[in-house]
């Protein structure tokens, strides 16, 4: 149970997300499950479709993810604020899942700078409501289609620390420059001290073992300061540019 509900406050109940009814086709072959196989695919290439169209022409841009659940007073929304904004400045749109906490934060940043503040959100079992700081807002409903549109559209991934959610977009970007499917593309955790331990069990435990290369920590940057984070991102921008 998360921390900010009172279990003796009764929850609404929780419809099911697309990519729930999704995965629960999975193994039936009935007439009706394959209409509604074949109206599911239908709404994600819509989806892919929307992103496409709404995303082409904003040239330059960042993608930020942290936590939903941090708010304006930490240091860290503080920080995540500052580093967007320094991002805008240098002329970076700011992306990120839309919603509250270090996506605010990185959103509000982008407002500050007068660059292009993009969020694309995603249908949750329990509503995530989008943050006031938008020029673009777009809505998914399908992980997958959403991820797509961090990666194409950026030049470099911005990480904050968070939960699951952003553990796993860090992971897969990191998976992404570890099989050349993107090239150039930095990956920048802010705020030294929260990563020390991930990144000792890198060091320590999986590079020894020969699960990952040395070359795969290369892409992997982590600092505090903005100015720092604009000269890693502005350093890779300008190498893919030239390849």
């Amino acid at each position: 149970m998360r921390a900010n509900r009172h279990p003796d406050v009764a929850q609404p109940p929780r419809q099911p997300t697309f990519d729930q009814e999704l995965l629960s086709l999975l193994g039936d072959e009935s007439p009706e499950a394959r209409a509604k196989d074949a109206d599911l695919l239908r709404m994600i290439a819509a989806e892919f479709a929307m992103g496409f169209d709404a995303l082409s022409e904003i040239g330059p841009a960042v993608t930020i993810f942290g936590s939903s659940r941090t708010g304006p007073e930490h240091p860290t929304y503080r920080l995540v604020r500052a580093v967007a904004a320094a991002l805008g400045r240098a002329g970076f749109a700011i992306i990120t899942g839309g919603g509250p906490g270090l996506m605010e934060a990185a959103n509000r940043g982008a407002r500050d700078a007068g660059a292009l503040s993009i969020g694309c959100n995603i249908e949750l079992p329990h509503e995530q409501h989008s943050n006031p700081y938008l020029d673009i807002s777009l809505r998914f409903h399908h992980f997958f289609a959403r991820k797509v549109m961090f990666v194409r559209y950026a030049q470099a991934f911005v990480v904050a620390p968070g939960g699951f959610g952003t553990l796993d977009e860090l992971f897969e970007v990191l998976t992404l420059i570890q099989t050349g499917n993107v090239r150039n593309f930095p990956a920048v955790l802010i705020g030294d001290g929260e990563w020390a331990g991930m990144l000792d069990w890198l060091r320590e435990r999986a590079l020894p073992d020969g699960r990952i290369d040395s070359d795969d920590l290369d892409g992997l940057h982590v600092t505090a300061d903005p100015a720092e984070v604009v000269r890693i991102v502005e350093q890779h921008h300008r190498m893919a540019e030239s390849a």
